[in-house]
C-alpha cells in the first residue's frame, strides 16, 4: 500500500521539505508515495494544513509526523532508522529545531539560529551522521520556503556563514530537491493562472537592462492606501529587475488638496513597506518648464483659453460640440493666459484647453483642460503661481523631462493613454512607454481619497490611521504585517483583470506571519464573568513560569498564578454539569462540585475540586481560567470592527451617507493575565480561544490597555456584520414557518 501525499502550493516550507523527502523515498523505492496537488478547498477540508499524508486509514498533517511516517515505513532509505536510537533521536531533535526556530519571522532570533546552524555544520557534510536524513530535507525546506532566508541568500549570503551556505547549496543541487522545487513552481503557476492572479515576470516592452527608469507619483492629498502600495511595489520591482532607477515624485499640482502632512506620511509609509529612492522630486519643480510649454502650445494654435461654465463645457464635450472659444486668435489667448497667470478676476474665469478635437470617439481627447487658476498658496512654491497644470498635462511632460522610460499606470487610465501620447508628440518631447495594470479593489472598501476624506471630515472615523481604513497606516494599526502585505501585493502581480478581491487571503497570509511569534495570554470577558472556588488549590497565589508560546520557546516565559480563586467565562460555566471532570488549561483536571445560577439562568458561582491525577485526554471540556485577586489580573479592552459600508461594491450614483454601517466598532471589557503589562504598543499576541490582537495603547493610571482584534482570514472574522443582520430575520422567519 502506497502513502498518499497531498501537497499545497505557494512555496510553503512544509511543502518543500515534505516533497523533497517524498522524492527521495520514491527515488529509492519507486511508487512508495503518490503525490497530489489539490485545490485549496480540498486541503481546507483537512483542517487547513499545507500538506497531509494518508496511510492505512490514518491522516498525518504536521511536517514531522509526515516525514517520520516516510522514514519508519521505509527504513531502507536510511532517512530515519528507528533501530538506531541515537541517530533517530538526533534526527528528531533537528526536526523540532526546524519547527520551533526556523518558522518564525523575528530577524534577530533567526540570525542567532543561522549562526547556530553554521557552527553545527563546521565539520559536517550532513546534519546528522554521514548520509542524508530527514533532518537535511526538513531543515532545507524550512530555509528554502522562508522569505527572510531567501532575501539574505540573494543579497548578503556571506552573513549566513560559509558552512551553512556550503551545505545549503549542496542540498539545492540534489536531483530530488531540484524536482521538488520544479514541481512546486509548476503547480504554483497553474494555481495562479486558475485564480486569474498575475505575475510580475511579464517583461516590460522596449526595456534595456540598466536603463529602465520608473516612477511612483502619489498626490500628497491623503494617506497611502493599499492600492498605492501595489503601484509603488510594482515600480520598484521593475526598476530593480532591470537594474534601473525608481523616482518617487509628488504630484503636487492642486494646492487646494495638498499638504506637507500628507507628503511626510507618504514618505514614512513608503519606507515602511521597503520602497525607497535616492531620487525624490515634485511636479512643482517643473512648473517653469510646463508654463513655457503651455505658451508654446498657444503660439502654435494647439491650445486656447475658455471661459465656458463648467456645466456647459461638460455637456458640450459629451455631445461633441466645439466651444465658442475654440477659434479665439493666438494673440488674444496669450493675453488671457497672462491674466490667468496673474490670477486676476478676468483670468480666474478662464481655463486653458488643449486643441485636440471637439468630437473624438475617445472622450478624453475632446479638448481637455490643461491649466486652471487657483489662488491657494502652494505648500512648496508659496504664492509664486496663480495658475497650475492639470495632471493630464503635467504627467507626460515631467515623465519625459525626468528620464522616465516606462510609466506604469492602472488600466482605468487606458482611455487617457492616447492623450498622454498626443502631449509628448505635439510638444516634441522624448517618448515614454506606457505599461498598464489593474488596480486592486476590495469588497466593502473605498479606495477613493475623496470618499475617505468624507469619512474623516464627518468624524465617522478617528483619522486616516483608523483601523477600518484601507490606508497602510490603518491596516498596520489593525495588525497587518508589512511582510504579509508585500507578499500579497507581489502575488497579485501584473494582472490586467479587474477583480473585486476578498480580504480573506491577505489576512490569512498575515496570520501565518504572526502565529509563530505571537505570545499566548488569557482574557476573560468581564461582563458576567463567573467566580470560582477550587478545593485543593493554593490558598495564597503560587507562580510558575510557562512558555509564552508552546511551539516557540524563543519567545520567552510568562508567570502564571495558581490560586483557589479563579474566574471563568459565563458560556463555559453554563456548560458545566455537577460531577463531571474537566481540564483547566495549563493546570490540570478538576471535578465540578457545585454550580449556582440566578433566575435568568446565568451562572453566579462554581465550586471545583482539583484532581491533578486525572487524564486530560479523557475530558471533553478544556476550560480557560484566570487567577483572580490583587495584582493577578488586570483590566483590558478588546476592540473589533466591521466594514465602514454595508455594500460590497459601491456603484455610480450611490450616496455614501446611505451606505454607512450603523455600528462598526465593538468594545469588550475583559480581565487579562498580568503578563500583558510587559507588551509594547504594536505588539501582536493571541488571547487563547479568542483570537489574535495587537496592542493599540498601553494602560495608563485611568485607562486600561486597548487591544485591537486582528482578522485571521476565516469567514467569521471577515464577514460583514451588517450582512449578518440582514439575513438574521429571514432565517428566523423561515425557521418559524417550518415549525408551523
Amino acid at each position: 500500500m502506497s502513502i498518499q501525499l497531498i501537497v499545497a502550493t505557494k512555496a510553503s516550507p512544509i511543502s518543500y521539505g515534505v516533497l523533497a523527502a517524498a522524492e527521495q523515498v520514491n527515488a529509492i523505492k519507486p511508487g512508495a508515495i503518490t503525490i497530489e496537488y489539490p485545490d485549496t478547498k480540498t486541503l481546507e477540508a483537512e483542517g487547513g494544513a499545507t500538506a497531509v499524508a494518508k496511510f492505512n486509514g490514518q491522516t498525518y498533517s504536521s511536517t514531522n509526523a509526515i516525514v517520520r511516517l516516510f522514514g519508519r515505513l521505509h527504513p531502507e532509505t536510511g532517512l530515519y532508522d528507528p533501530k538506531d536510537p541515537i541517530s533517530s533521536t538526533l534526527v528528531d531533535q533537528w526536526l523540532d529545531f526546524a519547527e520551533s526556530k526556523l518558522s518564525i519571522s523575528d530577524f534577530k532570533a533567526l540570525d542567532a539560529t543561522y549562526k547556530e546552524l553554521n557552527k553545527h555544520l563546521t565539520l559536517r557534510s550532513f546534519i546528522v551522521g554521514y548520509q542524508l536524513t530527514l533532518a537535511d530535507f526538513v531543515v532545507w525546506g524550512a530555509l528554502r520556503g522562508s522569505p527572510v532566508f531567501a532575501r539574505i541568500v540573494k543579497t548578503k549570503k556571506e552573513s549566513l556563514g560559509v558552512y551553512l551556505v556550503r551545505w545549503y547549496e549542496y542540498i539545492n543541487t540534489l536531483e530530488v530537491t531540484k524536482n521538488a522545487v520544479e514541481k512546486m513552481q509548476k503547480q504554483d503557476k497553474l494555481k495562479v493562472k486558475s485564480n486569474e492572479q498575475g505575475k510580475f515576470e511579464i517583461g516590460l516592452t522596449e526595456a534595456e537592462m540598466g536603463r529602465v527608469v520608473t516612477r511612483f507619483p502619489p498626490e500628497p492629498s491623503g494617506y497611502l492606501h493599499i492600492g498605492h502600495a501595489k503601484a509603488a511595489l510594482m515600480n520598484q520591482y521593475f526598476a530593480d529587475t532591470y537594474k534601473g532607477k525608481l523616482i518617487i515624485r509628488f504630484d503636487d499640482t492642486n494646492p487646494s488638496k495638498e499638504k506637507t502632512e500628507f507628503e511626510d506620511s507618504i514618505k514614512e509609509d513608503l519606507a515602511l513597506i521597503g520602497v525607497t529612492s535616492n531620487h525624490v522630486s515634485h511636479t512643482s519643480d517643473f512648473f517653469d518648464q510646463m508654463y513655457e510649454l503651455a505658451l508654446k502650445m498657444i503660439k502654435e494654435g494647439k491650445a486656447y483659453c475658455d471661459n465656458t461654465d463648467q456645466e456647459t463645457m461638460r455637456d458640450e464635450r459629451t455631445r461633441g460640440i466645439p466651444s465658442k472659444c475654440r477659434d479665439t486668435p493666438v494673440e488674444k489667448n496669450l493675453e488671457i493666459f497672462e491674466e490667468m497667470k496673474k490670477g486676476t478676476d478676468t483670468g480666474r474665469s478662464f481655463c486653458l484647453r488643449a486643441k485636440i478635437s471637439p468630437d473624438d470617439p475617445n472622450g478624453t481627447m475632446r479638448d481637455p483642460v490643461i491649466y486652471r487658476c487657483n489662488l491657494t498658496p502652494h505648500h512648496h512654491t508659496g504664492d509664486k503661481w496663480k495658475v497650475y497644470p492639470t495632471y493630464d498635462f503635467a504627467c507626460p511632460i515631467v515623465d519625459s523631462l525626468e528620464g522616465v522610460t516606462h510609466a506604469l499606470r492602472t488600466n482605468e487610465y487606458r482611455d487617457r493613454n492616447a492623450q498622454y501620447m498626443w502631449m509628448l508628440e505635439n510638444l516634441g518631447l522624448r517618448k515614454v512607454v506606457i505599461w498598464d495594470f489593474s488596480r486592486m479593489n476590495f469588497v466593502y472598501t473605498l479606495l477613493s481619497k475623496r470618499k475617505l476624506q468624507w469619512f474623516v471630515d464627518n468624524k465617522i472615523v478617528s483619522g486616516w490611521d483608523d483601523p477600518r481604513f484601507p490606508t497602510v497606516r490603518g491596516i498596520r494599526r489593525r495588525g497587518m504585517t508589512i511582510e504579509a502585505l508585500k507578499e500579497y501585493i507581489l502575488m497579485q502581480g501584473a494582472s490586467q483583470n479587474v477583480l473585486m478581491l476578498e480580504w480573506d487571503k491577505l489576512w490569512a497570509m498575515n496570520k501565518k506571519v504572526i502565529d509563530p511569534v505571537a505570545p499566548r495570554h488569557t482574557a476573560i470577558v468581564k461582563d458576567k464573568m463567573v467566580q470560582c472556588t477550587i478545593q485543593g488549590a493554593p490558598t495564597t497565589p503560587e507562580f510558575k513560569e510557562l512558555p509564552k508560546h508552546k511551539k516557540n520557546p524563543a519567545i520567552g516565559l510568562k508567570k502564571t498564578a495558581y490560586f483557589n480563586k479563579i474566574v471563568l467565562e459565563q458560556e463555559d460555566a453554563k456548560s458545566l454539569e455537577v460531577g463531571e471532570e474537566l481540564t483547566l488549561m495549563d493546570w490540570g483536571n478538576a471535578f465540578v462540585r457545585n454550580v449556582e445560577k440566578n433566575a435568568e439562568g446565568d451562572v453566579t458561582s462554581v465550586d471545583l475540586e482539583l484532581h491533578l491525577e486525572g487524564d486530560f485526554k479523557k475530558t471533553k471540556k478544556k476550560i480557560s481560567w484566570l487567577a483572580f485577586g490583587a495584582n493577578l489580573a488586570v483590566d483590558a479592552l478588546l476592540v473589533d470592527y466591521d466594514y465602514l459600508i454595508t455594500k460590497k461594491k459601491v456603484e455610480e450614483g450611490d450616496e455614501l451617507k446611505d451606505l454607512i454601517t450603523p455600528v462598526s466598532e465593538f468594545k469588550t471589557p475583559v480581565v487579562a493575565d498580568a503578563n500583558i503589562k510587559d507588551l509594547k504598543k504594536g505588539d501582536a499576541m493571541q488571547f487563547e480561544r479568542k483570537g489574535y490582537y495587537i496592542l493599540d495603547s498601553v494602560a495608563t493610571a485611568t485607562t486600561p490597555a486597548t487591544f485591537i482584534q486582528i482578522p485571521d482570514g476565516k469567514a467569521a472574522s471577515i464577514a460583514s456584520k451588517a450582512d449578518e443582520k440582514k439575513t438574521e430575520k429571514p432565517k428566523k422567519e423561515k425557521a418559524e414557518k417550518s415549525k408551523k
